[in-house]
C-alpha cells in the first residue's frame, strides 16, 4: 500500500473519454483485474470559477471510499509531486489514446 504523502495521478478510460483522478494510495486491489485507488483528492475552491470537468468528477466520486479501476482501462499512472485540476477530456476511437488490446489464445472466446 502506498503511503499517504505519496500522490499518483490516475489516467483512465470510462466509456468514450479519458478520466484524470488524483488519489493518495494505489495498489493491486484484492480484485483480480482491477487497480484499487482510494483516498481521492480534489482541488480546493478557491475561485468562483468552478471547472465543469472537475465539478463531474467530485460529483462522481462523491461518497466513494475507495473505486476499482479495470486494468484494460488504465493509461498511465504516474506519482506526481502537485496536483493539477483533475478533468475529463474526449479520447473515443477518434483520439490519440485506444484501449491496450486483450489478446485471447486462438479457438477460445
Amino acid at each position: 500500500m502506498s503511503q499517504a504523502k505519496n500522490l499518483y495521478r490516475v489516467t483512465f478510460r470510462h466509456q468514450d473519454q479519458i478520466w484524470e483522478v488524483y488519489a493518495r494510495a494505489i495498489s493491486h486491489g484484492g480484485l483480480l483485474g482491477f487497480i484499487e485507488v482510494e483516498k481521492l483528492v480534489f482541488g480546493e475552491r478557491s475561485s468562483i470559477i468552478a471547472d465543469p470537468g472537475e465539478e463531474k468528477l467530485k460529483s462522481e466520486f462523491e461518497n466513494v471510499e475507495r473505486t476499482y479501476i479495470p486494468v484494460h482501462a488504465v493509461v498511465r499512472i504516474d506519482e506526481v509531486s502537485k496536483m493539477s485540476t483533475p478533468r475529463i477530456s474526449a479520447g473515443g476511437e477518434s483520439g490519440k489514446v485506444l484501449p491496450f488490446p486483450v489478446f485471447t489464445p486462438a479457438g477460445k472466446s
